[in-house]
Parts: structure tokens; C-alpha cells; sequence
């Protein structure tokens, strides 16, 4: 059975920055915050508190504290040597429910030697982490990873980054109605390869406009005339938005060999793929627009029967095969402005 990871924010804000930004936290999924539960106060929050603080869920215990009454109670180490690790397992026998690693120069093997240590005695492993690279480090160490690792930002994009290496992240998915099909001639085409093996269901976001993305479906379904290409996606032309791990969108032109993408499926979860190759080449294209809500966005891509959409049921739709009427599954929201693929909220924009 698969562990509950936990990402920890410690927010790196101000007082007054933080009545807006502990709810944009927990918008992301995040239940726990490193932070005084002083710092609180009255602000309406489920996030748990993890702190040297007997007010905190997760008290972070002094050398010679005593434990509180119906907390869970920790300690923090800082890791040198090995030394430092067996006095983390002498000290998580004694009955710590979690423990604080922190590791300098050396990251990985320390915690490899630490869960191996710690993994059957149920005393779970909170690492710090600087950077969200780091966070998908700790999580994916010894393959089971750490229990949880306590990240300090001041954004939300490095929050969804981290949480997209966390495996938890998700985009909320509608069903679109296509309302227009045109063929437009010849055009560029991405075709995105990537260093990770796709399931049935997954694809990328991708669009003529950042905020409306359609679900395309990656190679993994063969034909009689060709063979199955689980790792690739026919993205699109070369003008269109991608989302990217930090919610950032990328032009399909941009992305190339070490770039990381977002894989998701129709239920809008989301993890990342480093990209291995990306193939331009011209292609005749389709223009095809749809409309969820009160929004339409259209896409330009490849007029070939391998470049699919997923419909709400999961069954599988090819472009050529497309009618006005179909419904697909997109990533749509209100559009906002961008500036170098970063989310503006207040700025004006219209995309056509």
C-alpha cells in the first residue's frame, strides 16, 4: 500500500500577505504549514500547524521538553554524519511519531540510510527542501520517499511545481462541445517525445489560448498501419500553449530535449515527463474549435487519424474523425493576461 505524502509550506510572506495566501494554499491541496499557530490568530483555515509550539498539531519538541497531551511530537536533527543517524533511530524508538531531516552537502544518501532505517517503525520522515527540484528528490528517494518534505516559498507557482512532483497535483477538467472543424493547409507540428513511458487516458493541454486546453492523447494506441508510440504526443502546431510543472504556459516551439512537460488525464491529474525529443515538421493541419461554458478556444493540429481527444467517457476520438456536436474533455477557465508564461490576474487580454 502506498504511503500519504505530505508537501509542508513554510510561507515566506508577510503578515499581512498571509490572509491571501494560506487559502491559495489550501486551493493547491496543501493541509499543513511549518508556521506559528500565533500567526494564525482568527484567519479560517483547516491547514495543521507543524511548529515548536505545544498550540501546534505536530509539536516540534525542545531537547528536554516534555511531550504534550494528545499531539503528535517530534523532533529535528541535522545530519553530518552517521553518528547523527543512528541517534534519529535511538531517539524515533524512544516513541516519535515524526521526525525533522535536515541534510547538507550530501542529500541523497542520508536519507536513503535513514528510511531504511525508520520505514518499519512507523515514525515518519519530514525532509527540508530549498528549491522544488529538491522536493521531487525527497519524494522519490529509495522509490517510497520520505513522508512528507517542508518546502519555504513565497509563491504559489513553486507550490503547483512541487505538487505536480508530488504526483498530487490536478486541473479541473469540463466537457467542450466542438462547434467548427476547417482545414487551414500546411503548417509546423510538435511532436513531443518524452523520457517516460504513457497510459491509456493521458495526454497534454494544449491550445491556441492558455486558458482553454484541450486534452490531446498520446501514441499509445496503435492502427493497422501503425505501431504504438507510448512515450509520444502529436502535440500541435508550433504556436500553441502548453502548460508547464510550475503552471507556467510554453509555446510548443519552445519546448525541446530536458524540458518538463505536464501529463495528465481526463480527471485532471497531473505529473510531469521530461522531455527526450521534439520533432518539427510540416504537416497539413485542422483548425478546430469548441466551446465550455461561456468560453471558446480552438486548437491547430496535425489532420492525421493518430492525434486524438478523450470524450467524458474516456473512449478515445481522432481529429478525423472529429463532428461538430462531439463533446472533449479541456482545461478551460476566464482568461487572464500572461507575461513571459506567467499568470497576470488583473490584466486585460483577449485572444482571438
Amino acid at each position: 500500500m502506498s504511503k500519504t505524502r505530505e508537501l509542508i509550506i513554510t510561507p515566506k510572506v508577510s503578515e499581512s500577505q498571509l490572509t491571501k495566501f494560506l487559502p491559495q494554499l489550501e486551493a493547491e491541496g496543501i493541509k499543513m504549514v511549518y508556521l506559528d499557530p500565533k500567526k494564525l490568530g482568527k484567519k479560517k483555515t483547516k491547514l495543521q500547524t507543524v511548529f515548536p509550539s505545544s498550540a501546534a498539531k505536530y509539536v516540534v519538541l525542545e531537547k528536554g521538553a516534555s511531550k504534550p497531551k494528545g499531539k503528535k511530537v517530534g523532533r529535528k536533527f541535522q545530519v553530518l554524519s552517521n553518528a547523527d543517524i543512528e541517534n534519529i533511530l535511538s531517539a524515533a524508538k524512544k516513541g516519535l511519531d515524526f521526525v525533522i531531516v535536515e541534510v547538507k552537502d550530501w542529500k541523497i544518501i542520508p536519507l536513503e540510510n535513514i528510511i531504511a532505517k525508520l520505514h518499519k517503525i512507523h515514525t515518519k520522515i519530514f525532509a527540508i527542501a530549498r528549491t522544488p527540484k529538491e522536493v521531487r528528490k525527497m519524494f522519490s528517494i529509495l522509490e517510497v520517499g520520505v513522508d512528507g518534505v517542508i518546502f519555504s516559498t513565497s509563491t504559489i507557482n513553486e507550490v503547483r511545481e512541487a505538487m505536480v512532483y508530488l504526483g498530487t497535483s490536478s486541473f479541473d477538467m469540463k466537457p467542450a462541445k466542438i462547434i467548427e472543424i476547417k482545414e487551414v493547409g500546411d503548417g509546423e507540428r510538435v511532436c513531443v517525445d518524452t523520457a517516460s513511458m504513457l497510459h491509456k487516458g493521458e495526454g497534454m493541454l494544449i491550445g491556441n489560448r492558455s486558458n482553454f486546453l484541450f486534452l490531446v492523447h498520446n501514441e499509445s494506441v496503435g492502427s493497422s498501419f501503425t505501431s504504438p508510440r507510448p512515450f509520444r504526443v502529436n502535440a500541435g502546431a508550433v504556436h500553441c500553449y502548453t502548460l508547464a510543472p510550475d503552471g507556467t504556459t510554453n509555446y510548443l516551439s519552445e519546448v525541446e530535449t530536458g524540458s518538463e512537460v505536464l501529463i495528465l488525464n481526463s480527471k485532471g491529474k497531473a505529473r510531469r515527463a521530461t522531455v527526450g525529443r521534439s520533432k518539427i515538421e510540416r504537416r497539413p493541419m485542422l483548425m478546430i474549435k469548441a466551446s465550455a461554458g461561456d468560453e471558446i478556444g480552438g486548437i491547430i493540429a496535425q489532420d492525421a487519424e493518430t492525434i486524438r481527444f478523450v470524450k467524458p467517457n474516456g473512449q478515445l476520438v481522432s481529429v478525423t474523425h472529429l463532428k461538430k456536436g462531439d463533446i472533449v474533455m479541456v482545461h478551460a477557465k476566464s482568461a487572464t493576461g500572461r507575461h513571459f508564461g506567467m499568470e497576470v490576474s488583473d490584466e486585460y487580454i483577449l485572444e482571438k
